[in-house]
C-alpha cells in the first residue's frame, strides 16, 4: 500500500531507479516536463507489449507535448534490454525489482488469476505536471487504446494549463 494515498493534486513521489542502460533517473531529472509513468506486470507479456508498442508509436507526439515516457515494471535492466530490442520501443523502461517505488505509488496489489490469488503490479498510469503533481491517474488500465487515451488526456490538460496562466 502507498504511504500516503496519491490522488490528483498530490506530489508525485520522488524516485531513483535505473533505466534499460542501468543509469540512474530520478522524476526530478523531469521537473518543467510532463511525465507519463506507467507501471506494467512483465516484459514481453500480450498486454505489456501492446501497452509499450502503442506508447512508441506516439512518442514523437508525446515529445511535441514536452512529455516523457517512463514505463516501469519489476523486470531487470537486462529484460528491459531484451525486450526493447526485440520490439524496437523507444520508450525509456525502469526496472524496480524490490517493488519500493511499486509500493509506494501503490500499484503492488493482491490480484486474482484462473482462481489464484498472488501479489503483482496492477497496470497504473500517472500523469505527471510540470511541477511534479500528479494531474490525473488512471487505475486499473486496459492495454489496448490506453496510450492514445493518455495523449488525449494530456493535451486537455496542457490547454487548462495554458488559459490559468
Amino acid at each position: 500500500m502507498p504511504k500516503k494515498e496519491l490522488k490528483v493534486g498530490t506530489a508525485a513521489p520522488e524516485f531513483s531507479l535505473k533505466n534499460q542502460g542501468e543509469q540512474e533517473i530520478r522524476l526530478s531529472d523531469f521537473r518543467g516536463k510532463w511525465v507519463v509513468l506507467y507501471f506494467y506486470p512483465k516484459d514481453n507479456t500480450p498486454g505489456c507489449t501492446i501497452e509499450a508498442l502503442d506508447f512508441t508509436k506516439l512518442s514523437k507526439e508525446f515529445e511535441k507535448l514536452n512529455a516523457v515516457v517512463l514505463g516501469v515494471s519489476p523486470d531487470s535492466c537486462h529484460s528491459h534490454v531484451k525486450f526493447i530490442q526485440a520490439k524496437k520501443l523507444t520508450v525509456i523502461l525502469l526496472s524496480d525489482p524490490e517493488h519500493q517505488m511499486i509500493e509506494t505509488y501503490g500499484v503492488w496489489q493482491l490480484k486474482e488469476f484462473m482462481g489464484k490469488k498472488f501479489m503483482g503490479v496492477v497496470r497504473s498510469t500517472f500523469l505527471i505536471d510540470l511541477e511534479g503533481k500528479i494531474a490525473f491517474l488512471w487505475s486499473p488500465v486496459t492495454a489496448v487504446g490506453h496510450a492514445e487515451a493518455v495523449k488525449t488526456k494530456l493535451k486537455e490538460l496542457r490547454k487548462q494549463t495554458a488559459s490559468v496562466n
